[in-house]
């Protein structure tokens, strides 16, 4: 297709595949979510076993689903495509609020008990460490790939160099 000044090609109508480091990011925010889906579940099944009022962990649940679907929705149709705002949206929220709500319980243990021989190592216990482990490794690191050299010039729309 040939327009006044030059022949269009396909790099002019179909934007390239996310650079390595957004495409990492991108598995590393759903390996979050669902890291955090799966913390829910776990957490849910222990309430039940607990005796919660079934109504506050409904709400629970369900404001979880609305968190965890939007999170999801802002990966996939706004992070991925290269939109700047869910870039900081997701370092921004999932970096500062769901990192400290992540480590808090743990660090507020450790500073009042401290004691590693008080642990109960159920296998509830050590999924739940197993799985909050990889979500934290997942937020840190897809935060981290999120703002590599490629990662910015794909936010930020710039063309990438090409050699012919």
């Amino acid at each position: 297709m040939k327009t006044k000044h030059r022949d269009l090609t396909i790099h002019d109508v179909v934007r390239p595949e996310p650079p390595l480091a957004v495409r990492g990011a991108t598995t590393l925010w759903f390996t979050a979510v669902g890291a955090g889906v799966a913390e829910s579940v776990l957490g849910a099944i222990g309430a039940v076993g607990d005796g919660i009022p079934i109504i506050g962990l409904i709400f629970q649940i369900a404001f979880r689903a609305i968190v965890y679907g939007g999170l999801f929705v802002v990966i996939d149709r706004y992070f991925r495509p290269g939109v700047g705002w869910a870039r900081w949206l997701l370092a921004g929220l999932l970096g500062t609020v769901g990192i400290a709500s992540l480590v808090v319980g743990p660090v507020g243990w450790l500073l009042h008990n401290g004691d590693f021989g008080t642990l109960d190592w159920s296998a509830s216990f050590v999924a739940f460490a197993a799985i909050r482990s990889v979500h934290l490794t997942a937020v840190i690191t897809a935060i981290l790939l999120s703002f590599q050299p490629d990662s910015n010039r794909w936010f930020s729309r710039r063309p990438v160099r090409r050699t012919r």
